[in-house]
């Protein structure tokens, strides 16, 4: 297990303070992550089974960046790790990676529910 948080809370305090008087900033955000970060897995997933590398790497890069914004270290790293990978090496090596991404997930969408 890493010893990231899973979310950042000083990440959620910035993008509270965007919108001081309500969460209303932070709950829009948080249900746009929330909403299209599945899709983003599910093309990582099917570009992993067709062995498109630049699908693969676009949609971790996009995971990561949505995640890195609202905190979501463990996400991030998962994300992270497979987008450099996916220039590294072959896809087929980097398999059990996805499921650590959607356990990530899992994890960050739970905490982030919990916090807003």
């Amino acid at each position: 297990m890493s010893s990231e948080p899973i979310i950042d809370l000083e990440a959620i305090e910035n993008l509270k303070s965007l919108s001081p008087e309500d969460d209303s900033f932070l709950k829009e955000i948080v249900g746009v992550f929330l909403e299209d970060t599945p899709q983003r897995i599910q093309e990582l997933k099917k570009s992993h089974a067709a062995g498109d590398v630049a699908s693969f790497t676009r949609a971790a890069h996009s995971i990561k960046g949505s995640s890195s914004n609202l905190g979501a270290s463990q996400l991030r790293t998962a994300a992270e790790w497979l987008e450099h990978g996916s220039k590294k090496e072959s896809l087929a090596n980097l398999q059990p990676g996805i499921p650590a991404l959607e356990a990530a997930f899992a994890a960050a969408k739970a905490e982030l529910e919990r916090l807003i």
